[in-house]
């Protein structure tokens, strides 16, 4: 399958900054990507590369097949963008502002209508954008995004300011768009909200890709510790059945085994399957949290 995004041994340095080091992933088609990383770890330079803003130091980029660097890159209204700062025109209306921003993608203009109600912004569509709160800017911010069903969607912190209601609708058009094809990529310091969501997840940290993949493949990879917890019955009253006993994690209640893999995990729960006196299992796996958090420490100890 051909990567929509292609990154290359990519680097960006300002004067004696490396904002990015030799930066390599593909992305294909129908999926969205998770890149987190904290402030400064080279994320938003990543975007504006993509877009063509600016211009690498070094190695090779290709989106949908084209150099966003090179004088003509045709493919860029095929791409949507949401920065992580919305600014608008405060005298125009957001019916204004998205037909505006239909006629740049050569869309029509009646398409705005259309998408404003998507967002809920259709009661406000001609209210002046100056009169918006920051949440409803942050909406007209995804309708121009969204415009014409983009082939590629870039988004940096995209929820900020969105209810929960609006958050899941939210979600909703992006699980359409990569449905029908689009790569897209969310960077965002909200990881609780992308674990459900993110078929492949970049991990950056000072410039650097540490740990890419999708979460089972990067569970795998840290080696953290899947959580089983039983509850029992009252024919064990306080004491734990010895297949229990002998694996309890040191330090828990007596209940918890940690299990450093799926095998075994499985292998787990056959064992308390048989004993009638197990009422509830309960199997946390290691969060994005937990997993950007890990191979963090694990490059900070690596250097």
């Amino acid at each position: 399958m051909t990567a929509t995004i292609s990154i290359q041994k990519v680097d960006k340095a300002y004067g004696k900054i490396h904002a990015l080091r030799e930066v390599s992933f593909d992305l294909p088609p129908g999926g969205i990507c998770a890149l987190v990383g904290h402030n400064g770890a080279g994320k938003t330079t990543l975007i504006k590369l993509m877009l063509g803003l600016i211009q690498p130091s070094g190695g090779a980029i290709r989106v949908l097949g084209e150099d966003p660097a090179a004088g003509e890159f045709s493919a860029r209204r095929q791409l949507g963008y949401l920065p992580e700062n919305v600014a608008f025109n405060a005298a125009l209306t957001g019916r204004e502002t998205l037909s505006f921003y239909a006629r740049l993608k050569q869309l029509k203009p009646a398409t705005a209508s259309t998408m404003l109600d998507r967002v809920g912004l259709g009661d406000a569509a001609d209210r002046r954008v100056g009169t918006y709160s920051k949440g409803m800017r942050q909406r007209l911010g995804l309708a121009q995004a969204l415009l014409g069903r983009p082939r590629i969607l870039l988004l940096d912190e995209p929820t900020t300011g969105l209810d929960p209601a609006l958050r899941q609708t939210f979600y909703d058009i992006l699980h359409e768009l990569r449905d029908g094809g689009a790569t897209v990529l969310i960077s965002s310091h909200a990881l609780s909200e992308l674990e459900g969501r993110a078929q492949h997840v970049l991990i950056m940290n000072r410039g650097t890709l540490v740990a890419e993949g999708t979460l089972a493949e990067l569970r795998r990879l840290s080696q953290l510790p899947i959580r089983v917890s039983f509850e029992l019955g009252p024919g064990y009253d306080d004491a734990a059945p010895t297949w229990l006993a002998n694996l309890a994690a040191s330090g828990t209640d007596g209940h918890v085994v940690l299990v450093p893999d799926d095998e075994r995990k499985m292998a787990l729960l056959q064992v308390a399957a048989a004993d009638p006196q197990v009422r509830n299992i309960e199997v946390v796996t290691p969060t994005l949290d937990d997993l950007y958090a890990h191979f963090l420490r694990a490059r900070e100890t690596a250097e």
